[in-house]
């Protein structure tokens, strides 16, 4: 990738619907193959931006009844150093103390639905931030850095 334009950033809005996690999925492995990252770490991170939209899909607008009217906001952020990746809803939210928790292997009641795919994504990613509030939304982003051979310039 022609590192003259860098930092890029590349947005997506998809309604949360689980057919269309898919196409996000695509849009990351596409722009991490661009990006010179390994099959094996182009597959972490679709599994990361996955888990991502999965969660929104499944839990953000869990209340909703009409879910195509309810959006996912995807931005892609690339910069010399690294792929960023944050996915954003407007939904429901929630304490994100519960992630908090996971990491000491004591499950709360009120986490067994949530987190476990978080905690994945903090293992995969180099660097994972989840930011909720309950009845606002949550934003997560990721960052996986970019391989080193990425940074020369090509003509």
């Amino acid at each position: 990738m022609d590192t003259e334009n860098l930092p890029l950033q590349i947005s997506m809005k998809v309604p949360s619907v689980p057919e269309l996690v898919s196409v996000v999925r695509l849009a990351v492995s596409g722009l991490a193959n661009r990006l010179n990252f390994t099959v094996e770490e182009i597959e972490d991170i679709k599994i990361c931006v996955s888990e991502a939209c999965t969660n929104v899909v499944q839990h953000a607008y869990a209340k909703s009844t009409r879910p195509q009217d309810n959006m996912i906001d995807v931005v892609f952020t690339v910069s010399d150093e690294s792929l960023g990746i944050q996915v954003q809803d407007f939904g429901e939210g929630f304490d994100v103390s519960v992630l908090e928790t996971m990491k000491t292997g004591v499950l709360r009641e009120d986490s067994l639905n949530l987190g476990l795919g978080l905690t994945f994504v903090r293992n995969l990613m180099d660097e994972c931030d989840v930011h909720s509030e309950p009845g606002k939304g949550t934003v997560v982003s990721m960052k996986k850095r970019v391989p080193q051979q990425t940074l020369q310039t090509t003509s």
